[in-house]
């Protein structure tokens, strides 16, 4: 389950050698934003080794390339790969094309490496208005794409509004995302909430997103990630309720009934839907039914 990711500067030793503990579900080596020009070939060689030879266990490991628009990105795919990771973000991505053009250059890369095809999984991250515009055909433009990834803080440039903490400059793109990720069959990741020292604004921000329908939440701080798995864990008396409403479906089907009411409220196909996504949420937590006793 990939409620967090965490954000790393690839050109920081001391902060990616302890990414396994940090209690993020996915961690994210950034060889984009977080790395001057100057400092691209030590970060890839940095997060190359680390990923070599340090054990992952307890995350994901995410690792944000540099632009197709840039001569970074090949060199960085050329270090990364063979160290299999889970997933390849790709950083301005305008349109299937930008997909299309990094998911050849992957599958060559594979093929030679040995991988199955698409051991490695791509995030597309947006965060341009065309992007948003084609978030659709982005998510939907090759197997490879696992999830969207909404980035705010270049969004709100390319729109040339002022970003702020209520989002509401925002609140089109990120119904946006949801929407496209959503009819595409892949997941979605909402932006950094860029207060490190705002404990209760990155409650409220994490809230919002996960009520549009967003899979997690991003973050470029530790600080931040008990917060965004808080809020996008089930709580106990949603996995309660969701065990009551399957338990409910199967008394009706043995008692021949088409329908069947719980707490006063119909059981339809949407309430199923949905209690079966929070027990699969809870129980890739580890959470189970008999633990709830």
């Amino acid at each position: 389950m990939r409620r967090s990711m965490l954000f790393l500067p690839g050109n920081a030793p001391k902060m990616i050698i302890n990414g396994n503990f940090l209690g993020s579900d996915a961690v994210i080596f950034d060889l984009e934003d977080a790395v001057a020009p100057a400092e691209k070939d030590a970060a890839r060689i940095l997060v190359r080794n680390v990923m070599r030879d340090l054990e992952f266990d307890r995350c994901e490991i995410i690792v944000r390339i540099n632009s197709t628009d840039t001569p970074f990105w090949q060199l960085d795919l050329n270090e990364i790969l063979p160290q299999k990771p889970d997933i390849i973000m790709l950083p301005k991505t305008g349109c299937a094309h930008d997909v299309e053009v990094v998911d050849d250059y992957i599958t060559a890369m594979e093929e030679k490496l040995g991988f199955a095809h698409n051991t490695v999984r791509l995030m597309p991250l947006i965060e341009t208005a065309l992007g948003v515009e084609n978030a659709y055909s982005i998510a939907s433009a090759r197997p490879r794409v696992t999830a969207l990834f909404l980035g705010a803080e270049d969004l709100t440039a390319d729109l040339r509004c002022k970003r702020t903490k209520e989002g509401r400059e925002i609140e089109y793109a990120r119904h946006r995302m949801v929407m496209a990720a959503r009819a595409a069959g892949v997941d979605v990741y909402d932006t950094p909430f860029t207060d490190v020292n705002d404990d209760e604004g990155i409650l409220t921000d994490a809230a919002l997103a996960k009520s549009f329908g967003f899979t997690g939440k991003a973050s470029i701080s530790p600080r931040h990630i008990n917060a965004i798995n808080q809020v996008f864990s089930p709580t106990k008396e949603e996995i309660n309720y969701a065990y009551e409403v399957m338990d409910a479906i199967a008394l009706a089907k043995e008692q021949g009934k088409g329908a069947i009411a719980l707490h006063g409220k119909m059981i339809d196909a949407p309430i199923v839907a949905r209690a079966q996504q929070t027990i699969a949420a809870a129980e890739a937590l580890g959470i189970h039914k008999e633990d709830l006793v």
